[in-house]
């Protein structure tokens, strides 16, 4: 069998969605053309984030990835991230597997903002009652 020349894996939470391909490399991360911190600003726990399926598996510094991701806020980009860098290492070696879903990397957030109903203002917030 050929060696592939790049894993990819897509991410969502929210209404972010992260493409992510994983090339063989020395750890260098790269989101939409900018490095994380340019990316996510000085919160270092989306910087984390990301990184934690590749320090979870040990392969933190094996390879470079590739990352375009649109919609949503930063958080939720990174949470994206985060899942797309997951099955990335899935689509790479499905061993991890027992690994990547005992941290909860391979199952997408299911929280979504809830919509907006007829005769309220927001989601569940009501209009002020008056009684005269």
């Amino acid at each position: 069998m050929e060696a592939k020349r790049y894993y990819q894996g897509t991410g969502r939470r929210k209404t972010s969605v992260a493409r992510v391909r994983l090339f063989p490399g020395n750890g260098e991360f790269v989101v939409n053309g900018r490095t994380p911190e340019d990316y996510f600003g000085a919160r270092d726990v989306l910087q984390r984030d990301i990184r934690s399926p590749l320090s979870l598996t040990n392969n933190l510094s094996s390879f470079n990835v590739l990352v375009k991701v649109c919609g949503g806020g930063v958080a939720s980009q990174a949470g994206a991230v985060r899942h797309g860098v997951a099955r990335a290492l899935l689509d790479m070696d499905t061993e991890l597997r027992a690994v990547l879903k005992k941290a909860g990397f391979l199952t997408r957030d299911p929280r979504m903002k809830e919509r907006k109903k007829v005769g309220l203002k927001r989601a569940r917030k009501a209009p002020q009652y008056t009684k005269r």
